[in-house]
């Protein structure tokens, strides 16, 4: 079974790095995580292309 990827982001709040592990197979996708370190929420956005690239975006609620 092949490995999910994981990136790593600085949270928009306390600027600490946190790993997100992302489910690629489940296509685009907007969800909100809660930082690991300070617990504000991040919204996250999943894209992936028809190659199969992934791209992240990630900001704080405030941001929008």
């Amino acid at each position: 079974m092949p490995q999910l990827p994981s990136v790593d982001i600085a949270c928009p709040y306390c600027g600490e790095v946190i790993t997100l592990v992302v489910d690629d197979s489940a296509g685009d996708q907007r969800y909100i995580e809660d930082c690991h370190v300070c617990c504000k929420p991040i919204e996250v956005r999943v894209s992936v292309d028809d190659d199969g690239v992934v791209e992240i975006d990630a900001w704080g609620q405030d941001e929008a």
